[in-house]
């Protein structure tokens, strides 16, 4: 069930956020405000620019107008990761990213730190695989392992494309329930996603249809139309 969301000022605010590519638009006009402890699931048919939502609030994407505002630390979990078959990446490594997001690129990981990482891989049940290369894993250990690194950043706004999507149900279930744990602590939690357990866990539910925000409320009225 949703838990009480926290009564805090947003961590962003997107106004009148235009986004167009090859001429044609994308996002038009949005207009969104994310609070914490919020956990928000974007939905819509594809091509409704979710996803493209979700970069714009990340940074990662640039409005061709408009204005975004956010506050805070960001971590943003893509629904895979794009990482050579052959790079040999440890697990570990991957989730070690976060932290170093947080310290930054130029300090060396400390006893805090690593406390952070280990408990973040415990808390997606990828701990025994810390020291397994990356890209050996299942599509759902990976996932899981993304979400770890995005929890090792410590951050104030957590935002994840598609993250239960294609999984078995014991990885889903893994990152719903450290989703909600993660909003009942204070942490905005974004979500583009079509999965109805997870719209089921939101607290809002922010419904797309062409670029454009067409509903925007509370997941029992959602599922109900």
């Amino acid at each position: 069930m949703p838990s009480t969301p926290v009564a805090a000022g947003p961590l962003a605010r997107l106004t009148n956020i235009h986004v167009a590519f090859d001429g044609r638009d994308a996002l038009c006009g949005v207009d969104l405000e994310i609070s914490p402890g919020v956990l928000t699931v974007i939905a819509g048919p594809n091509g409704a620019g979710k996803s493209t939502l979700l970069e714009v609030v990340a940074g990662t994407r640039e409005q061709r107008f408009g204005d975004r505002s956010v506050s805070g630390a960001v971590a943003f979990v893509p629904q895979r990761a794009d990482i050579p078959p052959r790079l040999p990446v440890t697990v570990r490594d991957v989730v070690s990213v976060g932290a170093w997001g947080r310290l930054g690129w130029w300090r060396r990981i400390d006893a805090d730190a690593g406390r952070l990482i280990d408990r973040s891989l415990e808390r997606l049940g990828v701990e025994g695989l810390a020291s397994a290369p990356f890209t050996a894993l299942s599509g759902g250990q990976q996932q899981r392992a993304l979400l770890a690194q995005g929890l090792a950043r410590g951050a104030d706004l957590l935002l994840l494309d598609e993250p239960t999507t294609g999984l078995d149900a014991e990885s889903a279930l893994r990152i719903r329930s450290v989703l909600r744990e993660e909003a009942g602590r204070g942490v905005a939690v974004v979500c583009v996603s079509h999965d109805a357990a997870l719209l089921g866990d939101a607290d809002r539910t922010v419904r797309l249809r062409e670029g454009r925000i067409v509903r925007d409320l509370d997941p029992s009225d959602d599922l109900a139309s």
